[in-house]
């Protein structure tokens, strides 16, 4: 967006950042507020970042005593550029590596929407590494014919953002009701991160991904924060990722993208998930 009045200022100050080499795999970009408590990793979904997805909760988790890491996945915001395609598995390699370099394992896993099936993932080929998990806005599968069809489009919005990306972002940005402010000239600098191929490689993926054929109750504690005004992952699906792993469900009245705009709802929700994952029910929530 180049001719934007406002300067790509964010909304809060972030936490800090640091840069991890990961061998084999590249130099992972992470959020990390710090601090002594229970270590939550949280993964951001599709076309987000860490910042975009979870600006809205940093402080929250944080001042409830948790110490929130939160990465930003493979061609999404600074995350690793690798010279392969995008795979949710790489994903979770990522943000496994990333908790093993850090001492910071095992953690609690709290995935948003894509970042759901990334946690899923995780939990699946690195349990060593997860303590909980936390799923949201997220799914078992993104295979029903509604969803396959706005899958199959995919291509032509490449295409448009290999040509135009900043009037293409700015387009979607105005399809779900947000005009030009100080807000959204950091949404558009922060979308414009985002590598086009990895983008449309990684909604690829979310289409092909089932967790179907081997999700299960798992040995660690369980939770999904359900979001129940969601109008991208059916709340009928986040229920029925629940029963699969017999997970505790926390009902958060919110839509899909309202995860930021509504913290003041979605927060509180979360907070209490985590503490019965932690097994801290005494405690703070913001």
């Amino acid at each position: 967006m180049r001719n934007s009045p406002y300067p790509p200022i964010p909304p809060i100050e972030m936490p800090a950042a640091r840069t991890v080499i990961a061998p084999g795999r590249g130099e992972l970009f992470l959020r990390d507020t710090g601090g002594h408590g229970p270590v939550v990793m949280l993964l951001h979904g599709w076309v987000a970042s860490a910042d975009l997805n979870w600006c809205g909760a940093y402080d929250a988790l944080a001042a409830a005593g948790y110490r929130v890491l939160a990465i930003d996945h493979r061609g999404h915001g600074r995350g690793l550029r690798p010279l392969t395609p995008f795979r949710l598995s790489d994903c979770a390699g990522d943000a496994a590596a990333a908790l093993r370099l850090l001492d910071a394992s095992p953690a609690i896993v709290v995935g948003y929407s894509m970042g759901g099936a990334i946690a899923q993932l995780m939990a699946r080929d690195h349990p060593e590494v997860v303590s909980g998990l936390v799923l949201s806005g997220t799914a078992q599968h993104w295979q029903d014919p509604e969803t396959r069809r706005a899958f199959k489009a995919l291509g032509l919005v490449g295409l448009m953002l290999s040509l135009a990306p900043a009037a293409t972002w700015r387009a979607g940005l105005r399809r779900v009701g947000l005009k030009d402010s100080p807000q959204t000239a950091w949404l558009l600098s922060e979308m414009t991160r985002h590598s086009v191929p990895d983008i449309v490689e990684a909604g690829r993926e979310l289409g092909r991904f089932d967790s179907r054929p081997w999700l299960a109750p798992l040995a660690i504690p369980t939770a999904v924060v359900l979001t129940s005004r969601d109008d991208a992952v059916p709340p009928r699906k986040q229920h029925e990722l629940a029963g699969a792993l017999a997970a505790e469900v926390f009902e958060a009245p919110i839509k899909h993208l309202e995860i930021t705009t509504n913290a003041q709802t979605y927060n509180p929700v979360l907070l209490r998930a985590l503490a019965a994952v932690a097994g801290r029910e005494g405690a703070a929530v913001a």
